[in-house]
């Protein structure tokens, strides 16, 4: 059955020429992604980038249960490293990105890490940090903050959906910057402010070429893209740092 799936998840390129390049990507790169599948694409008209996006930690258990992706574009480098290591990838991971954090309201306040302790905040928004790099960051602050507010926290699975839980149901959230540079959210550009990145290990951001993609030319195109001063930018211009 797991073949047979594998199988049915590329019907579908057999009546076109266009190679096909899938790519498993954290859930922080959802919100850049596209670009960087666009920009690609103009350069590589004869490849075409099918995109899988979900937490890090999930996306490493379904490549581990032989999903059939070519690149893993992870929120840090521990989980395509452990890739590596058991024989799923064909070299240890390459920065492609560091994260930052940023804490996000849903509604304009007079923003400041105090205002997580403020009473009016019931419902503060952080992604799981068992399965989501930027989990473990925010968490990373709150240790230093040195104060309990574990009652007010509301997990996500993952960044984006920390994302969502932040502009729904909590006061405010931990966040990856790089979503608040996208266009959909030009309009929150007053309700966020950067968390100092003393206050938290580098967000060092890894990908891999996976076992699926050895030596395909049309996979090795699209790394090599991610690491180049084009995709570079396109990080860039998205808030990532350097």
């Amino acid at each position: 059955m797991r073949y047979l799936l594998i199988l049915l998840l590329f019907v579908g390129c057999s009546d076109s020429d266009r190679k096909v390049v899938n790519v498993a990507v954290a859930s922080n790169v959802s919100y850049v992604v596209q670009e960087l599948k666009s920009e690609f694409e103009k350069l590589y008209p004869d490849t075409e980038i099918r995109i899988t996006i979900g937490s890090s930690g999930k996306l490493t258990a379904q490549i581990m249960n032989e999903a059939p992706y070519h690149i893993f574009m992870s929120a840090d480098v521990s989980y395509p490293e452990t890739l590596f290591e058991k024989g799923f990838a064909t070299s240890s991971p390459i920065v492609y990105a560091k994260g930052e954090l940023a804490l996000l309201s849903s509604k304009e306040r007079n923003l400041s890490l105090e205002t997580l302790f403020s009473d009016d905040i019931s419902k503060i928004a952080v992604a799981n940090p068992k399965i989501a790099p930027y989990g473990k960051a925010s968490f990373e602050v709150l240790e230093k903050l040195d104060r309990n507010i574990s009652d007010k926290l509301v997990f996500g699975e993952s960044i984006s959906q920390t994302l969502s839980y932040t502009l729904t149901v909590a006061d405010i959230g931990f966040v990856a910057k790089s979503a608040l540079y996208s266009p959909k959210l030009a309009h929150l550009s007053k309700n966020w402010i950067e968390i100092p990145k003393e206050m938290y290990f580098p967000i060092k951001q890894g990908v891999v070429i996976l076992e699926n993609g050895k030596d395909v030319v049309e996979v090795e195109n699209f790394f090599e893209f991610l690491l180049n001063e084009n995709g570079q930018n396109i990080f860039k211009k998205f808030g990532y740092g350097e």
